[in-house]
Parts: structure tokens; C-alpha cells; sequence
């Protein structure tokens, strides 16, 4: 995220660069405050970000009672719950940018696509296209999954320093959703190291028994996600991984790019 930088004086009369410069702040401080969890103070906001109190204080204050922010009773300052319905509308259009990235990964793999996000500790499906093979698989657009059993999961984390790792399995749980499922945080931290080491991640009857998935993040995404494959496993066998992963992993680095390219609109 590039660095804010404090302007010498807030008392002159505001301009049109001002107000543009104004905007350009309040969304960098809304997006450190997501960085840090979701609630931060002042002093805190005002060392990551380099603006000086007085000004972090004028833009809160403006996110508060636009409802963008709360401010909590300890005097820390929160996400506000009108992000929420812009939020799950963005998700919405996520999925419906994602379509037609997935409809080729079922045009080139055969099997059921999935774009899933990680939203809190759990992990929701916003797109899927499905195959054409009459036995397929079906995930529910909207659904939510916990990240421990599935491959989209693993993608997800894979990056995460593990003592979050550890903390998002504590406030959980790792139940076995079938004989297969990794329920040991040591374990599924040993995972996420064969999914860095391998560069995609695999549920191999983790979530249903007779289901196997492979998936991998998308690089650089405005938020966490990630796309898969999923079928029956005797058709996403080995022989079928080592020809799907190149496709996922070049369809990842093509909807990157789509996401990251927001041009001018004037």
C-alpha cells in the first residue's frame, strides 16, 4: 500500500484536489483498519500511515457519521456495519467478473469450477460454473465452509503466518467432516507448507468422501481468493493434477490481472 503523506496545514479553504486527497485518505485508513483486524486506534493509524492526529481524527469522524466506522466505548475506532452491505454487493460482482475466467477452467479441465473468499475465519463460495459431465459436483453459491477441509481453504492460508494459522483453528474448531479431514492444527499447517512448496492446494476427500478439489489463490486479488476444480476422484486423479494445475494457475494469473485493471473512467 504506498505511504501517506501528512499535509503541513488542514486550516486552508478545501479544493477540489483537497476533497479528491480527502477521499484518497479515508479509504487508506479504512483499509489499514482492515489490516489490523478490523479496530485500531488513533496513535495506531496515525504510525502506520503517517498522517498527524489532528487529521486521522477529522477523516474518523467523517467515516462515523457517514456509519462507515464506530467508535467503540474503549475510545478505539472499528469497521462500521454500512461497509457490510457494500461489501457483500462487491463479493456479488466478484463472482459475476469471475464467470467467464471459470467457464474456461471447465471448458479446459472438464470439471466443476469454484471461486471462493475467505471472509473472517470461513470460507464462502461467491461463483461456480459447472461441468458438463453428467456426474459433477455441485457447491451452492453463498455457502460457507470452514478452511480445514477444503483446498480452497489451504490456498487461502497458505501464506498466513502460521500463529494466525493456529489462532483462526482455535476459534473454529476442526471437525472431521469426513475420515479424511485434517482435525490437528500441526497437521494442517504441514499442509499449507506441501501447498507452498507445490504451488496449488489439493482436498482429496477432506470435505466428501468420493471428492477431490484442486485449487490455488489468485495472485494479488483486491481481496482473498481463490479458484478450483472439483470432481469425482477417479477422474481428478494424479495423472488428471499434474495437466489441471497449469491451467489453474494460468486462469489465476489472468483474473488477477482482470481484477487489478480499473482504468480511468475520465
Amino acid at each position: 500500500m504506498p505511504p501517506s503523506h501528512a499535509s503541513t496545514s488542514d486550516s486552508k479553504p478545501a479544493g477540489p484536489s483537497d476533497g479528491v486527497q480527502s477521499l484518497e485518505r479515508a479509504f487508506d485508513l479504512l483499509e489499514r483498519m482492515a489490516d489490523a483486524g478490523g479496530e485500531v486506534g488513533l496513535s495506531e493509524l496515525s504510525a502506520s500511515s503517517g498522517l498527524p492526529l489532528p487529521t486521522i481524527h477529522r477523516l474518523m469522524r467523517t467515516l462515523v457519521v457517514c456509519g462507515y466506522v464506530r467508535q467503540q466505548p474503549n475510545r478505539r475506532y472499528a469497521l462500521g456495519p454500512r461497509l457490510i452491505r457494500l461489501g457483500e454487493s462487491a463479493s456479488r460482482l466478484l463472482g459475476t467478473w469471475a464467470r467467464p475466467y471459470l467457464q474456461r477452467l471447465v471448458e479446459e479441465t472438464g470439471e466443476t469450477a469454484n471461486m471462493a473468499l475467505l471472509d473472517g475465519d470461513e470460507i464462502v463460495y461467491v461463483a461456480q460454473v459447472p461441468s458438463k459431465h453428467s456426474m459433477r459436483m455441485f457447491t451452492e453459491v453463498g455457502r460457507r465452509v470452514l478452511p480445514h477441509s477444503t483446498g480452497v481453504g489451504k490456498a487461502l492460508l497458505a501464506h498466513t503466518p502460521a500463529d494466525e494459522v493456529r489462532a483462526l483453528l482455535a476459534r473454529t474448531g476442526m471437525p472431521a467432516a469426513t475420515e479424511k479431514t485434517i482435525t490437528t492444527p500441526d497437521g494442517f499447517l504441514d499442509a499449507l507448507e506441501q501447498v507452498r512448496r507445490a504451488g496449488y492446494a489439493v482436498d482429496d476427500n477432506e470435505q466428501e468422501i468420493g471428492v477431490r478439489c484442486l485449487a490455488v489463490s489468485v495472485p494479488d486479488s483486491p481481496t482473498s481468493a481463490a479458484i478450483s476444480i472439483s470432481g469425482p476422484a477417479g477422474r481428478v486423479t494424479e495423472t488428471a493434477t499434474e495437466r489441471i494445475v497449469p491451467i489453474l494457475q494460468e486462469i489465476a494469473k489472468e483474473l488477477s490481472v482482470a481484477l487489478a485493471s480499473s482504468g480511468p473512467t475520465a
